[in-house]
């Protein structure tokens, strides 16, 4: 009997240490579950004051390109830097200026008079190598060279944007003049063949000259601008 009763005694402190246990971890989690809660409640409040800043500084930003747009400021600057990108307004800064004239040096029986004139492949030569060296404008006889432009023979003239010019040929280019120079000036390149067959070369450098814009006009009969995709 003795042994039954400290048996039922035994049994009601095991279910007595279970029933602190239970109700500690209950406590724990309720306190964790409440704690979770109030951070993450307060890591939303902390992105909403975020966001808000964000919007009231894009609403200040979208007013005043509102207030540009209204007044016309900003859109003219961006029209006139892509006129100049094409080529249609007068451009100043340092560069180089070349002359280029015929060959002043007595022929040869039998030699071949056409080595001792410039010819339009002699300019591009000329061209592409400013070009490579970095050139921002360059213009021959004050006709402003596009992408679309030409150099070609006419007769013993040359045509430059349809417009016929004689020797000498006066090509400036705006860019680092030491670099322009220094292209022009390359053993074995354009200016050094030129000089072998006499054609007089006079190159400088310019802390600053002045390149018209291109007085023709665009036209384009074929190309047509892409817009989603699609011609």
């Amino acid at each position: 009997m003795g042994q039954i009763k400290k048996g039922q005694w035994a049994i009601g402190l095991v279910c007595i240490i279970l029933g602190l246990m239970i109700a500690v971890q209950f406590r724990t989690t309720s306190d964790i579950k409440e704690s979770l809660g109030y951070q993450r409640m307060e890591d939303l409040t902390l992105q909403l004051n975020k966001t808000e800043k964000e919007r009231a500084a894009l609403q200040e930003e979208l007013g005043k390109l509102r207030t540009k747009l209204a007044n016309g400021e900003g859109v003219s600057g961006e029209v006139d830097k892509l006129r100049m990108e094409a080529g249609l307004t007068e451009v100043a800064g340092p560069g180089v200026t070349l002359i280029l004239d015929d060959s002043k040096r007595s022929r040869q029986p039998g030699e071949n008079p056409n080595l001792y004139l410039i010819h339009d492949d002699d300019l591009l030569k000329v061209i592409n190598e400013l070009r490579a060296a970095g050139a921002e404008a360059i213009s021959i006889n004050d006709q402003r060279l596009l992408a679309m432009s030409e150099i070609r023979c006419a007769g013993p003239t040359l045509s430059v944007n349809n417009s016929r010019s004689a020797p000498p040929y006066e090509i400036r280019a705006i860019g680092n003049p030491q670099t322009l120079e220094n292209s022009l000036k390359m053993r074995g390149g354009v200016l050094e063949t030129l000089q072998f067959w006499g054609i007089q070369v006079t190159l400088k450098t310019n802390d600053s000259l002045t390149i018209p814009a291109f007085k023709g006009t665009y036209r384009f009969e074929y190309a047509q601008p892409v817009k989603g995709g699609q011609v």
